[in-house]
Formats: C-alpha cells, sequence, structure tokens
C-alpha cells in the first residue's frame, strides 16, 4: 500500500462492496440456513425487542335451547411472545495484496469470500435455532429441545417407514397437536436411507422420476432440506417433520460491513492468536448482522395443552 493509509480505509473499500453485493451475501445466507429459507419471516424489527400476540384461549359456541334461551358470552385471550434479536458476527481476514488486485487488476474478491461466509452465517443460525448450539442466553429452547419436551419425538426402531408414517409416526406427532406438517429438516446421511427403503416386492419406494432422470427425496410429498453447511446433528435428530411457518424470525439489522485494519483475530474456543492484521500486512472485513426468532405455538382446538403442543416432531437416533 506504499504507506497509503487512505486507500484501505472504509471510504476506499466501499467501492468494493456496493449495495448490490451486500445483498447478495445475505440472499446467500438464506439459501444456505434451514431456519431463515424455510421458516416465516416477519417484518424487521424495528427495536431490539419484538413483541407479538398468539392466541392462548379458543372461544366457545353454544347452542340455545328454545326461542327464550338467552345466550352466552365466552372468552379469547392472547399470550405474548417476545423475539429478541441478538448479534451475529463474521470476520473474513483478507491479505492486502488481495485487495490491490481486486482494485487494479479486476480481481474477483466476492468469488472468494462469499461462499465462506453464505456457510458461515447459515451455519451458526441453524446451529443455535435448531440444536441450541451456541445460541444466545435470551433466546429460548430450539426446536430439537422444544420438540422433546412435548414428548413430539419417536424413537429409531429397524422399520423406518413406521416411524415416520405410522399411526404413532412423526407426522402423526405434528398432526395430534393440531399443525399441518409441509416440510423435513435433515442431514444428508437421510438421503442414503431413503434410497435404500424398499417394499415387500424389493422395489425402491423412492423411485426416480422418469421425466427428469432425478431422485425424488420428499418424504410424504413434502420438501425435504438436506443441511450441507456442517450445522445438521444427526446423534440428536435423525429427521425433523414441522409445520414450517409456525416457527418465525425477524431481522433487526441487514448485513453490515467494516474494514479492520489493525488487531488480532484469536481463535474462540483456543484463544490463540491466529492473525495479527499489522504484522502480516492483512485486513478484516466484519459482517455483522442481528436477528431474533420465536415459536409462537398458538392455541387450537386439536391440543388445547401448550406443554403437549409443538409443531414439529423429531425421529431420534437409534441407540446401538
Amino acid at each position: 500500500m506504499e504507506g497509503n493509509v487512505d486507500a484501505i480505509l472504509r471510504p476506499g473499500v466501499e467501492s468494493l462492496i456496493p449495495e448490490e453485493n451486500s445483498k447478495e451475501i445475505i440472499q446467500g445466507a438464506i439459501a444456505q440456513s434451514a431456519v431463515l429459507s424455510r421458516f416465516k419471516r416477519l417484518p424487521n424489527m424495528a427495536s431490539n425487542k419484538l413483541r407479538m400476540p398468539v392466541l392462548d384461549l379458543l372461544p366457545m359456541a353454544y347452542f340455545l335451547n328454545g326461542d327464550t334461551d338467552k345466550k352466552k358470552t365466552t372468552k379469547m385471550a392472547w399470550d405474548k411472545k417476545e423475539l429478541v434479536a441478538e448479534e451475529i458476527a463474521v470476520i473474513v481476514p483478507i491479505p492486502e495484496a488481495v485487495l490491490d488486485d481486486a482494485r487494479d487488476n479486476g480481481y474477483d474478491i466476492w468469488g472468494e469470500v462469499t461462499p465462506r461466509v453464505q456457510e458461515a452465517f447459515g451455519k451458526v443460525i441453524d446451529n443455535a435455532v435448531i440444536f441450541d448450539e451456541g445460541k444466545p442466553t435470551s433466546w429460548r429452547d430450539g426446536i430439537v429441545a422444544t420438540a422433546e419436551k412435548a414428548n413430539a419425538k419417536v424413537e429409531a426402531t429397524e422399520d423406518f417407514f413406521t416411524d415416520v408414517y405410522g399411526e404413532d409416526g412423526v407426522i402423526a406427532k405434528v398432526e395430534k397437536s393440531g399443525f399441518m406438517p409441509n416440510g423435513v429438516i435433515a442431514g444428508v446421511n437421510l438421503r442414503g436411507k431413503l434410497r435404500g427403503l424398499k417394499d415387500s416386492t424389493g422395489r425402491p419406494l423412492y423411485l426416480q422420476d422418469l421425466k427428469n432422470g432425478t431422485q425424488s427425496y420428499s418424504v410424504d410429498g413434502m420438501p425435504t432440506q438436506f443441511l450441507v453447511n456442517g450445522a445438521y446433528d444427526d446423534k440428536k435428530a435423525e429427521l425433523i417433520i414441522g409445520d414450517m411457518e409456525q416457527a418465525v424470525y425477524s431481522i433487526r439489522q441487514d448485513l453490515t460491513v467494516k474494514l479492520l485494519t489493525e488487531g488480532v483475530i484469536q481463535d474462540p474456543s483456543t484463544k490463540e492468536i491466529v492473525y495479527n492484521l499489522a504484522q502480516q500486512d492483512m485486513v478484516a472485513l466484519r459482517f455483522v448482522m442481528r436477528l431474533g426468532w420465536e415459536l409462537p405455538n398458538p392455541i387450537n382446538a386439536l391440543e388445547p395443552d401448550k406443554s403437549k403442543r409443538c409443531p414439529f416432531a423429531i425421529l431420534k437416533k437409534k441407540v446401538d
């Protein structure tokens, strides 16, 4: 940089980070994350907390006993659920020479940076919301823990088909809670299990689609999202089935980028210094966003007891 500090300060880098590229990264995170792509997005949060009313008591209807019978009153009640926005950050160290190339020689810096940022955001969000891994203390229990507490789970047996499709299978667990399942989240290991399923005659249950030669991996007609961002923990759940729109999230702060020109970057687990920016002639781009999520779990006619009601159910891995 030949001592020209201004060349790597934020105003000089903004030309490398136009508005369309910032949006491209957050859209990429949506593609990589089951939470952001399958759950329902609410309007952006105006503050760090968003309260939403959730139906908690159903009205009751009555037949009248004759023309002169008095009409009765009924009650409806709403509980309050709260989304708390917490910050997620990713730091991407970049050698100054790479920035020089991007500026002077048209180097495709976003072609290098974007996929890694997508994976990092998608993984940390899914880990926290689905499995409680690394989640902020202000956030509620994740999807798997909530299903466990509501007994919306099936212990896996050798009969995978019955475990999922049976009268008391994973799909039925969601339906008995008063919700209609419309999606599946699983790890890539489930693909092999689905391919290996056969009927009593030995024919595969998941036949190829002869029109386009692709394999169908839908479960009961529901689309299945196989997480490939490293977040899925099949030791906690072989698959998750649920009404995806019953889980909601809201973004408090869209993706922002800040250029760091000095300091060190530590491994959060070992505290070891991974990069010393000044000493190694590097800068770092810090990507930050804030979001919150909630599982409203509104009351319905089939299951009025909220402790037994859950819009998601899981298949627990068979213990050897």
